[in-house]
């Protein structure tokens, strides 16, 4: 059995999915009660049932483009993220017979924006903006005193995957021909298909001798860029994505604080996730695409 925070979302479907194939029972912890669920409320009040491992990968959608960036809003994404960890994380401390394993999932927003620097899971970070001191703070909730329970962070790329995710914002522009590059396109796109990081998550649930942080990012995302990424969707949606979309325009629709997360990016390479023995589905951009849009 196995418990997952934000079961409900894009990723947690995907992991849901893939546990379930591999014979595992799970339950998602959610805001609204129904089958196979346990609110957040009583996660609280009567703590985390008997389970062999605990995942968070609760969060507010930050490119809302339908929130304006506000200090309320602002707000929300910091509790979606950190009050959950919180509340699972003690739920853990204090559960009879803990969990063997427990999964955080976060961002690479921790890692400082470059086209130079590559970062490895080991790399400094988490000091310099909203974002990245966020990511400290969430990854801070998480820690469990005891040595019983495994303790693992993912940290995420950007989500490409078929039923939500990336993808789904920016498919229909790119169907019509309007796609392309964001501002220069030079940025790095730190990437991964929701099925690979579905399966590091399983794997680090699974697996007794995967600890500490994991890149969840392609091999191959440390060289991609925005324009990159714009050309491979195009070449397989056979549309031409040579219409760049202004970095104002951006700026206007998400604000400056928010904007980074489009118009700049970080080289990011999952060094320590290879170690660990996880084979990726998907390595490269173009077999990606191909299983999303097929």
């Amino acid at each position: 059995m196995f418990e997952l925070g934000g079961g409900t979302g894009f990723v947690g479907r995907a992991l849901t999915q893939l546990l379930r194939s591999r014979g595992h029972e799970v339950t998602a912890v959610s805001r609204h009660p129904g089958k196979d669920r346990i609110t957040w409320d009583e996660l609280s009040r009567l703590g985390l049932p008997p389970c062999e491992g605990a995942v968070n990968l609760a969060g507010e959608n930050v490119l809302n483009p339908l929130r304006r960036w506000s200090e309320s809003f602002r707000q929300e994404v910091v509790a979606s993220r950190v009050e959950t960890t919180k509340a699972l994380a003690k739920a853990i401390a204090e559960a009879e017979h803990p969990p063997q394993s427990w999964v955080l999932l976060t961002g690479v927003g921790y890692y400082r924006p470059s086209h130079t620097t590559k970062y490895t899971e080991n790399s400094p970070g988490g000091d310099f903006d909203f974002f990245s001191r966020l990511v400290t703070r969430w990854e801070a909730a998480a820690q469990v005193p005891d040595q019983v329970t495994r303790q693992v962070v993912v940290r995420s790329g950007v989500v490409l995957g078929r039923d939500g995710g990336a993808i789904a914002q920016m498919l229909w522009p790119f169907r019509l021909g309007l796609g392309g590059p964001i501002a220069s396109g030079l940025q790095p796109f730190p990437w991964i298909h929701a099925t690979d990081l579905a399966g590091i998550i399983a794997h680090a649930l699974e697996h007794e001798g995967v600890s500490g942080i994991l890149n969840g990012v392609a091999p191959s995302a440390a060289t991609t860029s925005n324009r990159d990424f714009a050309r491979a969707l195009g070449s397989a949606l056979r549309r031409p994505a040579v219409l760049p979309l202004p970095g104002f325009v951006v700026s206007a629709v998400f604000g400056s604080e928010r904007s980074v997360m489009l118009l700049e990016g970080q080289r990011v390479v999952p060094q320590r996730t290879l170690e660990s023995s996880y084979h990726f589905a998907f390595p490269d951009l173009p077999s990606a695409l191909q299983d999303i849009l097929t």
